[in-house]
């Protein structure tokens, strides 16, 4: 433990050093005080500091057209597709949308129907029995999957519904 924490301690100290001025590298002491405390400073006037052997590090600041790079990728528009991005001309496009349109209105056709039989069958909660439904689980199990069925169509005809407005 105390080896890692030597370690970390060593390594927070270089990265300070390095960070501040990368031509510049100062030494590193390790002081132990009257109690055993390890103390790392890079100043060793006080008795019991000892010079630690640290090996020099390179640093070599970035060219400065990879720093305009990174900046211009940055602050580029994200929505933009790439150059060699297939298109597709305007005839098609309107076409394909055309076609997207007759596809959601025939499904909103289709489910405004479904919720009409639904909502006869479930007749406001009020649902008839069977004669196979003696058993009033049977009936309520029923009756639970109809209310159900009458939420999901409404759900589903309102996104319909979302989806044709939302079409240009």
């Amino acid at each position: 433990m105390k080896l890692i924490l030597f370690i970390l301690s060593v390594l927070l100290v270089c990265s300070l050093s390095n960070s501040s001025y990368a031509q510049s590298q100062s030494d590193v002491y390790v002081c132990i005080d009257a109690h055993g405390k390890k103390e790392y400073t890079n100043k060793g006037n006080t008795k019991g500091c000892k010079l630690l052997d640290i090996p020099r590090m390179n640093v070599i600041a970035a060219p400065a057209s990879a720093k305009k790079l990174a900046a211009n990728s940055t602050s580029t528009k994200s929505a933009s597709s790439p150059s060699n991005f297939p298109k597709v001309d305007e005839s098609t496009q309107k076409s394909r949308d055309s076609d997207r349109k007759q596809i959601l209105t025939d499904e909103l056709k289709l489910e405004e129907q479904k919720y009409e039989a639904l909502k006869k069958e479930y007749n406001g909660g009020e649902v008839e029995r069977r004669t196979d439904e003696k058993l009033t689980s049977k009936y309520m199990e029923r009756v639970n999957n109809l209310k159900s069925d009458v939420s999901r169509t409404e759900k589903n005809i309102e996104a319909l519904k979302r989806e044709l407005g939302n079409l240009k």
